[in-house]
């Protein structure tokens, strides 16, 4: 009989009981906090001294002020169904109470959940190093984050959105010593041509990026199995060849963006520094190309090449008694 693997069973409860709070409403989820409050005492006391499975907060208690501001909305902290309430009914089992990232689940969920306190985000506009826009960390939370345990919340308000923006701030004081960064400026997309592949091509291999991602792409470069993020805990690099969205996105304006901003806390750098604009879209239309299981219009114009035709037949496996393809 086969062994169970035990992390898999306890990872994928915790993803259960992620998806059973992202489909419940915001009524549901409070009543079965509560529920949930009388059998079981919390595992730490958040900021203010605010159990973190609590009801609604007692008189004379208040979370951190703090606010956000995007588009026409402004996120709060305080107030019934607020920023401090969103975050201890959906969030803080992961990133913790105190939104250091050692929440309950946090021992079972790779990579490891995000740290608040130090302040330091993947998926960002701005320039390495800088804090997000608040935009950033609102549109993470509608987006989520592939290959992670971080799901999408667009089943929340974008209100509630806004709110949870503005209480993730309170756990850092970077937030109130230092300004978000400049949003990076994105030049018009150039038309995708074989010679701009090619040159994305010829771009790979000189900024050494198969070294993590591999020769086709794979996420399985010799570097590959040495990586670690800011937590030092072991990290791989992005496998084109079964993906289609990445991590900060899914568009060509999301990968040109990875490069010139990187992904702080691994070790994927910005490259704006190294490489310009239209060398950046270049290794954008390359990269598309690897994707052989996603349809593109660049994988569509290097498939009408012999070369290209060649090398995605040899790379996609196909099932030797139906002849048909075998998506990984």
């Amino acid at each position: 009989m086969r062994k169970l693997n035990y992390s898999l069973v306890i990872a994928s409860s915790v993803v259960l009981s992620c998806a059973a709070f992202l489909y419940s409403t915001p009524a549901a989820a409070q009543d079965s906090g509560q529920a949930a409050s009388a059998q079981a005492a919390p595992a730490e006391a958040p900021p203010g001294s605010v159990p973190a499975t609590r009801p609604p907060i007692p008189p004379g208690e208040r979370y951190p002020e703090g606010t956000s501001h995007i588009g026409n909305l402004t996120g709060h902290t305080n107030g019934q169904d607020a920023g401090g309430d969103l975050y201890y009914r959906y969030c803080w089992g992961c990133h913790g109470a105190r939104g250091d990232g050692n929440g309950e689940n946090a021992p079972y969920v790779t990579p490891t959940p995000r740290n608040f306190v130090a302040a330091v985000f993947k998926c960002r506009s701005t320039p390495t190093g800088y804090l997000p826009t608040e935009e950033d960390i609102f549109d993470t939370l509608k987006r989520g984050i592939i290959t992670s345990n971080m799901p999408s919340w667009a089943t929340l308000s974008d209100q509630n959105r806004a709110d949870l923006v503005a209480f993730i701030k309170t756990f850092s004081t970077r937030w109130e010593t230092e300004k978000p960064g400049t949003p990076i400026s994105i030049p018009p997309e150039p038309k995708v041509t074989l010679e701009s592949i090619k040159h994305g091509k010829v771009l790979f291999t000189k900024l050494e990026c198969w070294k993590c991602h591999g020769p086709q792409g794979r996420g399985d470069g010799p570097s590959a199995s040495t990586l670690t993020d800011s937590n030092d805990q072991p990290i791989r690099p992005y496998n084109f060849y079964t993906g289609y969205r990445f991590k900060c996105g899914s568009t060509n304006r999301d990968l040109y963006k990875i490069f010139m901003t990187g992904v702080d806390g691994t070790p994927m750098p910005s490259f704006a520094d190294v490489i310009k604009p239209e060398e950046a879209w270049d290794l954008v239309h390359y990269l598309r190309t690897l994707q052989i299981w996603h349809k593109s219009p660049e994988l569509a114009l290097w498939e009408s090449t012999p070369e290209g035709k060649a090398y995605v037949q040899s790379e996609k496996v196909m099932n030797v008694e139906t002849g048909s393809g075998i998506h990984p």
